[in-house]
């Protein structure tokens, strides 16, 4: 499935690269809600920079659980897939992607369930095919940075999580080989690539801060399962404190899915603001120098790539 055309003319008012491209960031996402909870913020960041952010969604979600009591109705299951549909276009809205596309792909569900054996899942797909639609999407829509999800087999095994890393990783390297898929566009090559992730020392301050307040950690449990410390991989810190009500309005909009007593919900902003305002990303590959001091954390997906410092420099505060 082809890609529909983006115009990339110049434009005065977008921050480009050095080359003179404007700047673009792709983020791949396995189902809808997953780009809520997962680097949200930035991507409202980066929207009011003038930076396009596009948003690559690989499955309808349609084997989800509905999370929220409010919404488990025979009217939502009946029409689930179009009803997350419509809660994905509202959280697009709400964190300012300025494009969505869709694998088409359905939702794999979990290891040795009915759903998992489907054909047309996800997880079930010829791989080539579905790195030759990511291909596509990145050679029509032109990003320097890709967003996409580190393979996890132990904390999360997902096959749609671990999906999204096994085409993301062969379609940055094919975007700009004109040698592979030449019916998917004309060759682009991103510059770099990230995954993003939740690290343990960010679940950690949200769960000091619930016992801190007398409330039970809804977090526990992800100790108790032995949540992995790989915080020496998250080397990149986005400054998202501004942003954090984009992305409670980007999970909210997940009525299926987000509860709004629910633990998503349940610290205010003010508070996330000042316990752990970054959202974290680990570099996965990068053509590009960033220009970041040894030992210090980027602060910037664009780093060494920006045409000129167009938006002040925040440090994540060590």
């Amino acid at each position: 499935m082809a890609a529909p055309p983006t115009d990339h003319r110049s434009n005065d008012h977008r921050p480009s690269d050095r080359a003179g491209n404007p700047l673009c960031l792709l983020a791949v996402h396995a189902h809808p809600d997953d780009e809520a909870s997962k680097g949200s913020g930035t991507v409202a960041k980066y929207a009011d920079e003038g930076i396009r952010s596009v948003l690559v969604c690989c499955t309808g979600g349609e084997a989800g659980d509905i999370l929220n009591p409010a919404a488990d109705t025979p009217e939502v299951r009946a029409n689930l897939r179009d009803v997350r549909m419509a809660e994905l276009q509202a959280s697009v809205d709400a964190i300012g992607y300025a494009a969505l596309h869709m694998l088409g792909y359905h939702d794999s569900g979990m290891p040795d369930t009915d759903v998992n054996a489907r054909a047309d899942n996800f997880a079930n797909a010829p791989l080539d095919e579905a790195v030759e639609q990511l291909v596509a999407i990145i050679r029509a829509e032109r990003p320097q940075v890709v967003v996409t999800y580190a393979e996890d087999r132990e904390f999360y095994p997902h096959p749609d999580h671990i999906r999204v890393h096994e085409i993301s990783v062969p379609a940055f390297d094919a975007a700009g080989d004109p040698d592979r898929f030449p019916d998917a566009g004309e060759p682009w090559q991103p510059s770099k690539m990230y995954y993003t992730g939740w690290s343990r020392r960010r679940i950690l301050a949200l769960h000091e801060e619930f016992e801190r307040r007398g409330e039970e950690s809804p977090y526990a449990r992800w100790f108790e399962r032995d949540f992995p410390d790989h915080d020496d991989r998250f080397t990149t810190m986005i400054d998202v404190g501004e942003y954090l009500h984009r992305r409670r309005a980007a999970l909210l909009a997940h009525r299926t899915q987000v509860d709004p007593e629910g633990f998503w919900m349940r610290l205010p902003d003010d508070v996330v603001r000042e316990i752990f305002p970054w959202e974290e990303y680990a570099p996965a590959g990068t053509l590009v120098d960033p220009g970041v001091p040894e030992g210090e954390p980027e602060d910037d997906l664009f780093a060494g790539l920006r045409a000129s410092v167009d938006v002040p420099k925040i440090r994540a505060g060590h």
